[in-house]
């Protein structure tokens, strides 16, 4: 589309070259004037000097328009370094969550002292391990039911701990060590040792 400016001059210029041709004297002010003015004034001209002025508005809004900031293009690699870094501070955290505390003096306490010496999490296992013989035995060091199981860790027989010192029918921490061997051989952890005892009722 041609600017209002250009249109204007073109108008212009017919409306000149129309004066000269109607005008019995082929020039002057009256005679441009006159042809003007007969000039029908229809709806696009208006529609040209509307434009016109809408072209000075926009010009001058433009003229105070700034930029405060250009907006910030991420790359995926450091989308995935940042998640990457969060996962790795979520699991971090989860590693250091404190363990609920134990009775000193009592089973819980020594079983909970011993599970590094075989390679375990406190934090990561002693809850299942408590669970387990929770639910196993209570804790307690003559628990025997009628199977024949007996001990913290429910041995079946009872002879089975002696394996772990000949103290086993009395001692606790016999009974724990024994008890944490067994799970270390047979389930791998105390977590996927409960894990067998919550679905099948026994380990």
């Amino acid at each position: 589309m041609l600017p209002a400016a250009a249109i204007a001059a073109v108008i212009v210029a017919v409306v000149t070259i129309a004066v000269y041709v109607v005008s019995p004297n082929g020039s002057g002010a009256n005679s441009l004037a006159q042809a003007i003015n007969a000039l029908p004034q229809n709806h696009s001209i208006a529609l040209l000097e509307q434009e016109r002025q809408q072209i000075i508005v926009m010009n001058e809004a433009a003229s105070t328009m700034t930029i405060d900031a250009k907006p910030v293009v991420v790359s995926p690699s450091k989308v995935e370094a940042a998640a990457a870094a969060a996962a790795d501070n979520a699991a971090t955290s989860q590693d250091t969550v404190a363990p609920p505390p134990v009775d000193p003096g009592t089973a819980q306490q020594i079983a909970y002292n011993l599970l590094p010496s075989f390679g375990f999490s406190q934090s990561g296992q002693w809850g299942c391990l408590d669970d387990l013989w929770q639910q196993e035995s209570s804790w307690e060091w003559d628990a025997e039911n009628p199977s024949g199981a007996y001990g913290i860790p429910q041995s079946l027989p009872a002879s089975k701990m002696a394996s772990a010192g000949p103290d086993y029918l009395t001692d606790p921490t016999t009974q724990i060590e024994w008890g944490l061997g067994y799970i270390t051989d047979v389930y791998g952890t105390p977590c996927a040792a409960w894990d067998h005892e919550e679905a099948d009722g026994w380990y």
